[in-house]
C-alpha cells in the first residue's frame, strides 16, 4: 500500500500531512509532519509554531530551514541537538509515533490497513536529505500495525 496524502482511504489517512492531533512531551501536534518539520529549528518557539502546522502547510514552513539542517546533520528537539544518524534520533522518532499512535483514528486507519505491507514512493532514502526516510516510515507504520506500539530506544530502524 503506497502512503501518500492523496491516496485513497487508508493510504491517503496514514500520510504525515493527515490532521491527527497528537500531544508529544507535552506540545500539541496538528500532524506528525508538523512535528518532523519542527525538529528543524534549534528555536524551541519556532517547533511549536511549527508543530501547529498541517500538511504543505507544515512541509512548506520547514523547507526553509532544510539547509541549516542539512549542513550540520543535526536536527532539534526542546534544546536538545540531535545528529542525524543517531540512535538517539532513532529513538525521538520512536517517541514521536507512539504518541501519534494514542490517536484513535490513526490507529483505526492503521488497523483498516489490514494485511497492507506498506511503501511510500515519494519518499527519499537519503538520510542526508530527509528527516525521515522511506524506510524510516514505513517500518514505524508496519510495526505499529503489526505489533502496536514502538520500543522507546533503538531498535532495527
Amino acid at each position: 500500500m503506497d502512503i501518500g496524502s492523496k491516496n485513497s482511504y487508508p493510504a491517503g489517512k496514514l500520510s504525515n500531512f493527515t490532521g491527527f492531533k497528537f500531544i508529544f512531551d507535552g506540545v500539541e501536534c496538528a500532524s506528525m509532519e508538523g512535528l518532523l518539520q519542527a525538529f528543524k529549528y534549534s528555536n524551541v518557539e519556532a517547533q511549536v509554531i511549527t508543530c501547529g502546522l498541517v500538511g504543505y502547510d507544515a512541509k512548506r514552513k520547514g523547507s526553509g530551514r532544510n539547509s541549516y539542517w542539512q549542513s550540520r546533520q543535526t536536527l532539534w528537539w526542546k534544546d536538545t541537538a540531535y545528529p542525524r544518524k543517531s540512535k538517539l534520533y532513532q529513538n525521538l522518532l520512536n517517541r514521536a509515533y507512539n504518541a501519534l499512535y494514542e490517536n484513535e483514528d490513526f490507529r483505526k486507519a492503521l488497523a483498516d490497513a489490514g494485511s497492507a505491507i506498506f511503501t511510500h514512493s515519494m519518499g527519499r532514502n537519503n538520510e542526508k536529505e530527509t528527516v525521515l526516510t522511506e524506510r524510516e516510515f514505513c517500518s514505524r507504520l508496519q510495526h505499529l500495525k503489526d505489533k502496536g506500539k514502538l520500543p522507546d530506544v533503538f531498535d532495527t530502524f
